[in-house]
């Protein structure tokens, strides 16, 4: 006669006592406590996270510490977040490569943020942030960038990352190797 094992199919009574309520809708005008809040008293650090989170709706690709996707190319994806090793080619919105993180090969992406490494051809067409803890290398594309202390950038470097056929992109392409100052 088989026995059920003892982890599956039960349920932690305790957890069904607790009370609780759902969260409050974004926008809802009233905090965890149920207590109005006005829009003055939001930050400006936290109105910037909601427009970010907002932002980056739709498709998410997260590929967790200790995974390995090599030789692939990503399609449809709106969000790639990279804890682990990636070696691929893709075209996205956002990329977020994590402290831990490599992403290896060739990316078109709208925003690109790094704590980890980057390493092969990357074009960001709005806005590449290296945090001190990223180190990004090869052929770098952008139009805004923002290098926290610490942080590495290395390769061809060149300004003006706009959308293919567009005119407007200016272009100053120098190999060069920077590191920012304290």
């Amino acid at each position: 006669m088989a026995t059920q094992s003892p982890f599956f199919g039960k349920r932690d009574r305790e957890a069904d006592n607790l009370t609780s309520r759902p969260a409050p809708l974004m926008g809802s005008g009233t905090n965890l406590s149920g207590t109005p809040v006005s829009p003055s008293t939001l930050t400006t650090q936290a109105a910037n996270a909601v427009a970010s989170v907002a932002k980056e709706g739709g498709s998410k690709l997260t590929v967790g510490p200790n995974i390995k996707l090599k030789g692939v190319e990503i399609t449809d994806c709106d969000t790639l977040v990279v804890e682990g090793l990636v070696e691929a080619t893709m075209d996205s919105r956002v990329m977020q490569i994590a402290e831990q993180g490599a992403f290896k090969g060739s990316a078109e992406i709208d925003i690109a943020e790094i704590r980890g490494l980057f390493d092969g051809n990357l074009t960001v067409r709005e806005k590449l942030v290296i945090h001190s803890t990223g180190k990004v290398t090869g052929k770098i594309r952008y139009g805004k960038i923002v290098v926290e202390e610490g942080g590495q950038l290395s390769g061809e470097i060149s300004f003006g990352a706009a959308a293919p056929g567009s005119k407007t992109a200016a272009s100053t392409t120098a190999p060069t190797a920077l590191q920012a100052a304290a």
